[in-house]
């Protein structure tokens, strides 16, 4: 009886800090790391997304805004590739730090928000959300499906298999890792929807059939259309019951016109009003309780335009994640029409 009143209040204590963590104040984590694939300057993401007007954008909303700044990763000095695995020390000591990171932004009582760096940085961030979330769900963002192992991976790069090493389904079929020790899966493959797919290895495709994984391809948002497509999505994760939400939203989801300085960009991806229209409907759960934007690039950018319009839309979607609404200020709204006598002309 004395253990079951302290898993109790141990999970009581969980559930009370996500629940704070999606109304109290937001956490920026800046994470300038590259190692989890081979292009260099996404490490320069954070620093590109705060100089486009990051905080300022977000102080206009209506709780608190604290700025870490970003973590100081410390790269071992040798890092002997594992199978054709590249930085395998490297990258798993990044996400250990990052975990942490996470794990205390929201055990403190703060929407945690990741600036990446490459999408390795989600094994981290997922990871340490669900330390204090254990019954997290996760939506993901992204042109390409992430969940290679190194047996399925043709590149090696671990920002192309960051879910993997999430999903307990997938337990059986990844090696140990050096550098991963720290982490065990924690994630069921029926708490996680894929949306933007276009760039799916064939290993890739084999583990999303077999592990019934929910995703949505690029078709599937031009056959069902957007609205649809977030309908099935929170209902496929919230129909049992309401549960914090973890957005891992990689910038190249949206069509290269729009994020150009990106390092894997494919053709025919997200238009700005789907990538909105996404992240609006996550807030308006108000489950949100973690988020990753990763995967600008400045070093890619053929000009200093595309760096901007990319590190901008890269804002966009934070805010409109966290209440930026199209819409207006409904704040303000509220405060005018309390001071209407004559209600029925605003409701014209």
């Amino acid at each position: 009886m004395a253990l079951r009143g302290t898993l109790s209040t141990f999970l009581k204590t969980q559930l009370q800090a996500c629940q704070i963590s999606r109304a109290h104040s937001v956490a920026i984590i800046g994470a300038p790391f590259s190692k989890g694939q081979k292009r260099r300057g996404v490490e320069h993401g954070p620093k590109a997304i705060r100089d486009a007007g990051l905080i300022e954008r977000l102080s206009n909303l209506d709780y608190p805004i604290h700025d870490f700044g970003d973590l100081n990763f410390q790269h071992p000095e040798k890092d002997e590739p594992y199978m054709h695995v590249p930085y395998p020390r490297t990258v798993g000591r990044a996400n250990k730090l990052l975990a942490g990171a996470v794990s205390s932004a929201i055990g403190a009582g703060h929407t945690s928000i990741m600036l990446g760096g490459d999408h390795s940085l989600a094994i981290g961030s997922v990871e340490g959300h669900a330390r204090q979330c254990p019954d997290l769900c996760l939506i993901w963002v992204d042109a390409h499906a992430d969940v290679n192992t190194p047996d399925t991976s043709p590149s090696g790069n671990l920002h192309g298999q960051s879910v993997a090493f999430m999903l307990k389904d997938l337990q059986d079929k990844m090696p140990t890792i050096p550098g991963f020790s720290w982490m065990k899966p924690f994630l069921s493959s029926q708490d996680l929807v894929y949306i933007g797919l276009r760039d799916v290895d064939a290993g890739e495709h084999i583990i999303l059939k077999n592990l019934g994984i929910q995703y949505f391809s690029m078709r599937d948002i031009d056959r069902m259309g957007i609205g649809r497509v977030m309908e099935v999505t929170l209902d496929h994760l919230l129909a049992r019951k309401q549960r914090p939400i973890h957005l891992s939203f990689d910038i190249d989801a949206f069509d290269p016109s729009l994020a150009p300085a990106t390092g894997t960009p494919v053709n025919g991806g997200l238009t700005y009003r789907e990538g909105i229209y996404i992240t609006e409907e996550i807030h308006s759960t108000g489950l949100l309780s973690a988020m990753d934007l990763v995967e600008v690039n400045p070093i890619l950018g053929a000009n200093p335009d595309a760096v901007e319009s990319t590190a901008s839309l890269a804002v966009d979607v934070i805010a409109s994640s966290l209440g930026q609404s199209r819409e207006g200020a409904h704040g303000v709204y509220q405060e005018v029409a309390e001071g209407k006598e004559d209600t029925e002309q605003l409701r014209l």
